[in-house]
């Protein structure tokens, strides 16, 4: 299409200008046209054109030519200056075929400069203000000649472009330097400014930008369009705090992290400052309670944010009160939120209760809160609630939980003289609390000691509960002195029968580690069951993972478990622990077992000290688990503390065995026992050949903590009991006086044969 014909016209409508177009387009020369009337030249369709208006107009109008055709051209007006010599108008047709849609087109300029509430701007070469539509001027209150050839930054000097967080980029100049560069389009570029108009509040724009050129490729400029976007930004910005919300609030069932999470997603996109308040029983895991006045809610401020100050830093918990007739008060009593000017209270409900309430406040400079506002705000609160309220009943089943683990917990750990015992307990921590680790020591006969660990699956009240269980099962399967193997195997069989009546016994899957040291010995036998292999360090401080075969986790059953037996030299070092203590889920457990190794075999004053360290340096910082450690320091019984006899199969053999005890009891200077130690020898030896058979050994122990043991061994497998005895019967009342006379006794089995021991007391410790 032809360029358009361009005159330019004084006020008296005389033509001034004439372009090589309009020449083309009318016929007549520049020098036949400049200085007459544009009516009177052009005819009087032209005439009409303008009339009196100061505006820009429009029109389809006939126009002479110089030849006399008449032809239908396309007119558009637009004022310049109001001079009396100077120019006035600005006068631009076009002959099209297309009337209708070049009036559509000049009706859609017009439109665009004058009517449309787009903003349009034209930059210049320089990134200069050239231009804008009458949009700029009503939101911004510039007008052209005021602002024209000046930068934007002159003109929105706190402006700035902004990503999607609302955090800033780059100056808009860059932008419009960038398209007058490449000439690539740029879209949807975010600007936040004030305005002339509106100071007091920020508003968010929409801009996109084009690089305009002539056909010949000269760049005359960028095109800027741009649209108030600030109601969609802020419900935008609004879903995705929401949305932050369901990522932030409630990542930690601890009330407090709760709480300060809310404070710290609404400022200061929402609010200025914020505070949240809880009901004072709600901290402690208690139950909030119905309430109808404000003066019953016991109120701790948990959490409070402003910004651009420090009251973050104040000391919280903390007690706060309102007045009855106080917003906050009203908020309590009525259960929903209530709105003032620029505060906004919102109660914190769970379950049909109030368990505190939120205040949101903004400053006198921002715009108050708002409808949509307000249910975004309540939103927020009852996201907060629902966590609030799972904190509070994890608090109180965790506190339950602890309870229940402290009731079921060894209360003290056994210090027998065969071992130096050293322990530690590590719960889960933050939110997972309370596990189903545990340990014990558990003395037994013939100077030996149980050492035993486990660690049930799972955590809270239900892991306390069976790690209580399965303890106290564990200890009295003990006192029948079984092997590690068969315990386990026992242990293993109450498992499996206790699941069939409940398929989330918590017992099953537990693993546990059972090991007997004998003092005398110097010998350990260990089982397990699904667990860790215990470490061994060796007085010259080599530490090795003992090779014990591993068995099955407690509740499969049907499978076996292997004793594995082994010397410990004097002075050696058993440590017995879980996996929470050497295993992470961002750690090789390989990684955490050589550093217990090497923690372990250090040199250290004291066994507590050992302990210490061991903890210190492997519970990996991304522990999910609790963990257990139990160190057992071995020591050797003196051979002074100790004889023992082979008897030979013959009755009269009996009174042999009651004078070398007489003589040991003498020897060790333990006279208060003869009588008793003299009339148990008799009784156990005479049942034993009597009753049980070869080979028969009569020891005897001095244990520090049990006092004298008798111990009489023999090769049957039948157990001896206790029964009610005639006056009439000449026999049957040797195990009864055992009972009566000495402090404890028992039966344990080995392969060979069983053991009949029994305790004899005696006063104060005894250095032989």
């Amino acid at each position: 299409m032809a360029a358009a014909a361009t005159l330019v016209l004084d006020a008296e409508r005389r033509i001034i200008g004439w372009s090589p177009a309009a020449e083309e387009l009318f016929g007549y020369r520049s020098d036949e046209a400049l200085g007459r009337d544009v009516g009177v030249l052009l005819g009087d369709g032209m005439r009409l054109v303008g009339g009196e208006e100061s505006q820009q107009t429009h029109g389809v109008r006939c126009a002479s030519r110089r030849d006399g055709e008449v032809v239908r051209v396309g007119v558009t007006l637009t004022p310049m200056a109001s001079s009396a010599q100077g120019p006035a108008w600005l006068l631009a047709a076009a002959k099209t075929p297309q009337l209708s849609q070049w009036a559509t087109g000049q009706a859609l300029l017009t439109g665009l400069t004058a009517q449309t509430p787009v903003m349009i701007a034209v930059y210049d070469p320089q990134a200069r203000v050239a231009w804008f539509n009458a949009a700029v001027e009503k939101h911004f209150g510039w007008t052209v000649d005021e602002i024209s050839g000046r930068y934007i930054r002159d003109l929105l000097p706190q402006g700035e472009v902004i990503d999607e967080d609302g955090q800033p980029v780059s100056p808009l100049e860059k932008i419009i330097e960038q398209v007058l560069r490449t000439g690539t389009p740029v879209a949807d570029v975010s600007y936040r400014s004030s305005t002339r108009i509106d100071p007091h509040h920020e508003h968010i724009w929409s801009c996109s930008y084009f690089r305009m050129q002539d056909p010949d490729g000269k760049i005359l400029g960028v095109c800027e369009t741009t649209v108030d976007v600030t109601d969609r930004y802020v419900m935008r910005r609004r879903l995705a705090m929401l949305s932050r919300a369901g990522g932030t609030i409630g990542q930690s069932l601890d009330i407090l992290r709760t709480a300060s999470d809310l404070a710290d997603l609404v400022i200061p996109e929402f609010a200025h400052a914020v505070t949240v308040d809880l009901a004072a029983p709600v901290l402690a895991g208690g139950e909030p309670g119905k309430r109808s006045g404000t003066a019953a809610f016991d109120l701790r401020r948990v959490a409070e944010r402003a910004h651009g100050d420090g009251r973050a830093g104040t000391t919280l918990p903390r007690r706060v009160e309102y007045p009855p007739d106080s917003l906050q008060a009203r908020c309590l009593s009525q259960g929903r939120p209530v709105a003032r000017d620029h505060v906004l209270a919102v109660p914190m409900r769970a379950r049909g209760a109030v368990l505190g309430l939120v205040m949101f406040e903004r400053s006198p400079s921002e715009d108050p809160f708002g409808n949509d506002e307000l249910e975004v705000a309540d939103e927020l609160v009852s996201r907060t609630a629902v966590c609030v309220d799972n904190g509070r009943r994890y608090a109180r089943e965790h506190d339950a939980a602890l309870t229940l683990q402290r009731a079921l917990f060894p209360l003290s750990i056994a210090q027998p003289p065969a071992v130096a015992i050293a322990h530690r307990y590590l719960p889960a921590p933050g939110q997972i609390g309370v596990g189903g680790d545990w340990y014990d020591v558990i003395p037994l006969s013939g100077a030996r000691v149980g050492l035993v660990v486990g660690d049930v699956v799972g955590h809270g009240i239900h892991a306390a509960a069976t790690m209580g269980r399965i303890r106290t099962t564990v200890a009295a399967l003990a006192a029948l002195d079984l092997s590690p193997d068969e315990l386990l195997a026992r242990l293993d069989d109450l498992v499996v029968a206790q699941s069939l009546g409940d398929e989330k016994d918590q017992a099953v899957a537990t693993t546990c580690l059972y090991a007997v040291y004998d003092q005398i010995s110097g010998r350990c036998a260990v089982a397990r069951a699904g667990h860790l292999p215990p470490i061994v360090v060796t007085p010259d401080g080599r530490a090795d993972i003992v090779d014990v075969p591993a068995g099955p986790p407690l509740g499969l059953g049907g499978l076996p478990f292997e004793c594995f037996e082994f010397d410990l030299a004097e002075g050696s070092l058993l440590a017995l622990f879980t996996d929470g203590l050497v295993e992470a889920y961002d750690q090789d457990i390989d990684v955490g077992l050589r550093g217990l190794r090497d923690a372990l075999s250090a040199s250290a004053r004291t066994l507590e000290e050992t302990c210490d360290r061991a903890v210190s340096a492997v519970v990996p910082v991304s522990s999910r688990d609790d963990a257990a450690l139990l160190l057992a320091h071995v020591h050797r019984l003196s051979d002074s503390r100790v004889a023992g006899w082979d008897v030979l199969d013959d009755p009269a053999n009996v009174a042999r065995c009651r004078a070398l005890a007489m003589e040991k009891v003498a020897a060790w200077d333990l006279e208060e026992t003869a009588f008793v130690v003299e009339l148990v020898v008799s009784e156990l030896v005479t049942n034993a050949l009597r009753y049980g058979g070869a080979p028969v050994r009569l020891r005897l122990i001095v244990d520090q903590a049990l006092g004298l043991i008798c111990e009489v061994s023999d090769g049957s497998h039948t157990s001896p009991h206790l029964r009610r005895v005639g006056y009439e019967e000449e026999g049957g009342r040797g195990l009864f006086l055992v009972a009566q006379l000495t402090e404890r006794w028992g039966t344990r089995y080995g392969p060979s044969g069983k053991t009949i021991w029994c305790a004899v007391p005696f006063d104060g410790p005894k250095s032989l």
